[in-house]
């Protein structure tokens, strides 16, 4: 993936006011590599917010954007000394700040972590939709796409945010479910990786999904004959005329206990049917 634009703006102000008025010059340097050829210095003059002059090593001198400015700029480009001092910042200020820079932060990169799954909205006139959530990742510039049999197609919504931590995350969403037969990727594009990281969407249920249905299909049968054992039981028990009225009342406790334990199975049965409607693929690179 290309190097993405980077602007540093390396904030070195000299203001100077008097009854209000204020002056003050900017050094900047913008660059996309730490190659001399890929960096231009640009220092700006500006009165009351105003920039009425500015060099550009681009340029190699002076230019005025007010009628001072163009006054101040056509006598500074006569002075030779003053523009080969000028012309030299791109090496000696920006080319040095910026190795420094790149060094300690610009080089670094995080791979990022994907999810790819399904949900269903609370409210919409979509019943579902495909959600490629891309945590984690450093630097901020990053492509999330999505492709249908292979043809790229824009997403619904995007939605990124900072972590906080100098990590991003982007969520990318696509409201129009798969149709039958129709193969649905995310393509995720990121400095940190050697090429786009491409994950299938995979409409067959995750193990994890399968693992957690069988546990409450588990719990619902266990729960099934521990009731219906206690029910034959202790309905044995309360057909005894000679049984005092303390035993029956246990035995009452016990039927209830049964039945709330059977609700309970019936309860975990259907919560981990819901979860399994959120497929979920999670892929890294």
């Amino acid at each position: 993936m290309a190097s993405s634009f980077l602007c540093l703006t390396l904030l070195f102000i000299t203001i100077y006011s008097a009854d209000g008025f204020r002056h003050y010059d900017l050094d900047r340097c913008v660059f996309n590599s730490t190659e001399l050829k890929d960096i231009e210095f640009i220092q700006s003059y500006f009165y009351n917010k105003l920039e009425y002059i500015r060099f550009s090593s681009s340029l190699g001198k002076f230019v005025g954007y007010t009628e001072f400015g163009v006054k101040a700029a056509e006598h500074w480009n006569q002075d030779a000394s003053l523009l080969a001092s000028m012309r030299a910042q791109k090496e000696v200020y920006c080319q040095y700040n910026i190795g420094i820079e790149y060094q300690n932060a610009l080089s670094k990169s995080a791979e990022p972590y994907v999810r790819l799954y399904s949900t269903t909205p609370h409210a919409g006139r979509h019943p579902a939709m495909l959600v490629c959530s891309v945590y984690d990742f450093y630097p901020k510039t990053i492509r999330v796409s999505w492709l249908r049999d292979g043809q790229e197609v824009l997403p619904d919504l995007t939605n990124e945010m900072e972590d906080g931590d100098w990590y991003y995350q982007t969520h990318s969403y696509l409201e129009d479910p798969p149709r039958p037969g129709e193969k649905i990727s995310c393509k995720v594009e990121h400095a940190s990786l050697k090429e786009p990281l491409i994950i299938d969407w995979d409409p067959s249920m995750p193990k994890s999904e399968r693992n957690k249905i069988a546990i409450g299909a588990s719990g619902l049968i266990l729960g099934l004959v521990f009731f219906l054992a206690g029910f034959i039981y202790y309905s044995r028990k309360a057909k005894d005329p000679s049984m005092p009225e303390s035993e029956r009342n246990k035995i009452a406790i016990g039927a209830a206990g049964r039945t709330l334990g059977l609700i309970f199975s019936l309860a975990g049965l259907i919560y981990y049917r819901r979860k399994a409607k959120g497929r979920i693929l999670v892929l890294t690179n």
